[in-house]
């Protein structure tokens, strides 16, 4: 994993052992969020993070490593759990103060939550990781990783009577279990337009235009007419 990183030794050791670490953790989580999704982001991040010169690289990878080491939606909607986790494997690491502090900033922040929340805290390393946590919310894995965890939740395929919902609160968002095609609308089209790197902005579109070249499709099969 850290075979391209031009680090210090020492560095490449954290990210190795923090990427053992996630990999145990995360060794019994549902498919959408497990550690190939770990895996897909911490690769989507590195990328990304090769076209933007001031950011942290460690930061970005442990970031992006840590992001969903317990995300609240398994974990009764406690969004105190991952921060924790992340602080505590972090400093038993022997890990700087500040980066520590930036590395969990990224663990309460990067979340799409719905409803437009605001946050106080910004830096290119979230912005990175959050657009690389977006990336794999999209395109083909996209669409896999909403379908896997509607049917881990057990929710409908699609409902024409219910429609999407696009001004609800992050608590409501929270708590819906509408029709897995309604999340598309929700949330997987909105993201090609909340990314702030250049990077993540040229790969969303494309996986952008497969969605809605799958809703057509799937829209097509449902009425019988392919």
């Amino acid at each position: 994993m850290t075979e391209s990183l031009k680090l210090h030794k020492s560095d490449i050791a954290l990210i190795e052992k923090t990427s053992d670490y996630v990999k145990k953790t995360l060794l019994e989580a549902e498919g959408g969020h497990d550690w190939f999704h770990t895996l897909r982001v911490y690769k989507n991040a590195l990328n990304i993070a090769k076209g933007e010169d001031q950011a942290d690289v460690v930061i970005v990878a442990l970031g992006a490593l840590l992001h969903d080491i317990a995300d609240s939606k398994f974990n009764k909607g406690d969004e105190r759990i991952g921060p924790k986790l992340a602080t505590a494997f972090l400093q038993s690491q022997n890990v700087t103060f500040s980066r520590v502090e930036a590395v969990v900033k990224i663990v309460e922040n990067v979340s799409y939550r719905g409803g437009n929340p605001k946050s106080d805290y910004s830096s290119i390393e979230l912005q990175i990781v959050q657009d690389a946590d977006r990336l794999d919310a999209i395109g083909a894995i996209g669409i896999a990783r909403t379908f896997n965890y509607g049917g881990f939740k057990n929710r409908k395929l699609y409902d024409p009577a219910i429609a999407p919902k696009q001004d609800m609160t992050a608590e409501q968002y929270k708590k819906s279990e509408a029709p897995t095609i309604n999340h598309f609308y929700e949330k997987l089209l909105l993201l090609k337009d909340k990314m702030h790197t250049k990077t993540a902005q040229a790969i969303a579109l494309e996986r952008h235009t497969f969605m809605e070249t799958f809703l057509e499709q799937f829209y097509a099969e449902w009425e019988g007419k392919k």
